[in-house]
């Protein structure tokens, strides 16, 4: 058996083969909110995966994509939603807001997110990215 699971606190990405696999995932959902993306294919072992994209955790993630692109570039950035605040101008609950799918991200803003953490302002807009109207400048 083959497994994709992440764990979401703390944040764990594994990925599990061999014929215990699921004994492992049993125990680590006894000890966090565990979510497996993905079970087996089929491959030369004849498993079987399942597409990410049919899995909850996918969903989940779907409904705030721009704020957890946020998170993640600027985690890779090495920077707290405090500092980033900081390199913005604003106040840390904004980034945090941001983050949590709370406030709408206006193209003025992905520009200067784009800029603090030196990304392309296209990196926000994977799938349907949704500005918050009034703030749409070319």
């Amino acid at each position: 058996m083959r497994l994709i699971l992440v764990v979401k606190k703390p944040r764990i990405e594994l990925s599990i083969q061999g014929d215990r696999a699921a004994e492992i995932v049993e125990w680590l959902r006894r000890k966090y909110d565990v979510d497996v993306l993905a079970v087996g294919e089929k491959d030369d072992t004849g498993d079987q995966l399942v597409p990410i994209e049919s899995t909850d955790f996918w969903r989940e993630m779907e409904k705030n994509r721009v704020g957890n692109l946020l998170a993640g570039a600027r985690l890779k950035a090495g920077l707290t939603q405090s500092e980033l605040a900081g390199k913005l101008q604003v106040r840390q609950n904004m980034v945090s807001d941001f983050e949590r799918g709370k406030r709408p991200l206006s193209r003025a803003m992905a520009r200067r997110l784009g800029s603090a953490l030196q990304i392309r302002e296209e990196s926000w807009a994977y799938g349907k990215l949704q500005f918050a109207k009034g703030r749409q400048k070319p």
